[in-house]
């Protein structure tokens, strides 16, 4: 099954830049593009592509709200940001709402296809220069979470056992501690008592 992109973004130029640099993937099927939001919203009550690539600064709203429109109303698709911007706090709030992925436009073809094949496997991928700017002003990697994985972080650090964070959230145990272990190896934390540490100096809680 082809993997099926749809493309936001208000410059034709950066559209037909990156329609071009997928053509020729055999496993890429192209949607179509919107230049503004509401076209988007109005493509999605249509049609549900597998990744659409979201400009951040979109003439009727920010990508950064409209990534968290469609993942309310279509948690199924995953988003990558698409940006000339990699400041660590746009990085932050695409993801904080629930991008999959974050490429800067000056990407190479490789680059883009390997963040399409990497959240299309649920994992989170950001290009060379998204994460160099991640770790800019930290000794160590800033490590990137899912919406999922914060929601789980606050409720740790605020005490609560894995059983009751799962009654809270909707989700099994199981889970729970699934996330819970992703997030001690993401700090690099032997314990819970230094991940919230570190979580607290890295501000995520």
């Amino acid at each position: 099954m082809p993997i099926k992109i749809f493309i936001v973004d208000d410059h034709y130029m950066v559209i037909e830049g990156i329609r071009s640099l997928l053509q020729n993937e055999k496993n890429i099927e192209w949607m179509g593009h919107a230049m503004n939001a509401d076209s988007c919203l109005s493509f999605l009550k249509n049609h549900l592509p597998d990744i659409i690539l979201m400009d951040i600064n979109l003439p009727d709203t920010s990508g950064i709200d409209l990534c968290k429109e469609v993942k309310a109303n279509y948690p199924s698709v995953f988003i990558i940001g698409l940006s000339t911007f990699n400041q660590q706090s746009f990085i932050h709030k695409m993801m904080d709402n629930g991008a999959s992925g974050y490429v800067l436009k000056n990407a190479s073809q490789e680059e883009l296809m390997e963040g399409i094949e990497m959240v299309m496997k649920g994992k989170i991928y950001l290009s060379d220069e998204a994460a160099q700017s991640l770790r800019k002003n930290n000794n160590g990697e800033i490590p990137i979470l899912t919406r999922r994985e914060k929601e789980v972080l606050e409720l740790i650090a605020d005490g609560m056992t894995n059983a009751e964070i799962a009654t809270k959230l909707f989700i099994s145990v199981t889970t729970v501690d699934t996330h819970r272990k992703n997030l001690l190896a993401k700090f690099e934390a032997k314990n819970v008592a230094s991940m919230i540490k570190s979580a607290a100096q890295m501000q995520f809680i």
